[in-house]
């Protein structure tokens, strides 16, 4: 499916209001979406941290897409980002009141995974013995 920018909705006679709420919603399922958000979002939710103890805990996270996540969650006002002025520089990192509500969300999707991750692995699994699964790996499908 195609996905229409703004001034095509426009165009389409979609009322501008409508066309802001569409294209913030696809932003941020975009950043919700990704697991580098997902996971660090799971783990500030016990407290504040620095880059160091978060990196350590976001496991497979390069400290470059670190920056990056916690950059983007912070424009987004997700994140705080406060600097102490000691020597070495300490910076925590800590969740909004917005960035906990998104914590708590994202809370019952895991809780929702976790209670049909059964029916979910059985479903794939009787997918992929179908003769659909190979129509359905395919790029002309």
């Amino acid at each position: 499916m195609t996905h229409l920018r703004g001034a095509d909705l426009a165009q389409r006679g979609v009322a501008p209001d409508c066309v802001q709420t569409i294209e913030l919603v696809r932003d941020v399922l975009a950043r919700v979406g990704d697991k580098w958000t997902l996971l660090t979002i799971t783990v500030l939710a016990s407290g504040p941290l620095r880059f160091t103890a978060l990196h350590e805990q976001v496991a497979g996270i390069s400290q470059r897409m670190l920056s990056q996540t916690l950059r983007a969650l912070t424009r987004d006002g997700l994140v705080t980002r406060t600097a102490y002025p000691e020597v070495p520089p300490r910076v925590e990192y800590a969740l909004t009141p917005l960035g906990r509500s998104l914590s708590e969300a994202v809370d019952g999707l895991v809780h929702w995974v976790r209670s049909h991750q059964g029916d979910i692995v059985r479903n794939r699994d009787e997918f992929d013995q179908t003769p659909a699964a190979k129509t359905a790996a395919s790029p002309h499908a």
